[in-house]
């Protein structure tokens, strides 16, 4: 089993859940509302994910930028540091999402993105019906970046 439906990165608008592809939280970046969100303070969210690192294969890479696997991001963004470790250790994909979406519960909890709640601000932002909010966001693998990036470019060739 994959993480069919992992959010994007925090800094690329993903939803709290994507808090399990972040880097230590050094300098000012979106990071900091997301924890708020979910209640946890910078140095509370490094020991969770320092403890994990401890207990998982996502404690391997030390030649990746924070030193550990449990900081690197999505599989869908390049990073060459992140996968090289990943084959020296022989861990899928699939395996690393796996574990990112456990450590994501461990921070935020089960909970996913109402998409009902996406659909209808989708719906309401670009002045369309809910059904194709709907299709769209599911062409969009639940991604709600991705769909308001889609309806954006839709709606700009509408205006000509």
């Amino acid at each position: 089993m994959t993480w069919e439906d992992a959010p994007s990165h925090i800094c690329r608008g993903g939803d709290k859940r994507g808090l399990a592809f972040c880097c230590p939280p050094v300098k000012p970046c979106p990071i900091l509302n997301a924890l708020d969100e979910v209640n946890l303070t910078p140095q509370e969210y490094i020991d969770i994910k320092t403890e994990f690192a401890k207990e998982t294969k996502l404690g391997e890479g030390t030649g990746t930028c924070f030193g550990s696997l449990v900081w690197c991001c999505k599989p869908s963004k390049p990073c060459p540091l992140r996968d090289i470790t990943l084959k020296n250790i022989g861990m899928a994909h699939d395996e690393y999402l796996d574990l990112k979406k456990e450590l994501s519960e461990r921070l935020v909890g089960a909970d996913k993105p109402d998409p009902d709640e996406s659909v209808k601000v989708l719906a309401e932002t670009f002045n369309i019906g809910e059904r194709e909010a709907m299709n769209v966001l599911n062409d969009c693998n639940n991604d709600l970046r991705m769909a308001v990036k889609l309806l954006r470019v839709k709606s700009l060739g509408n205006a000509d």
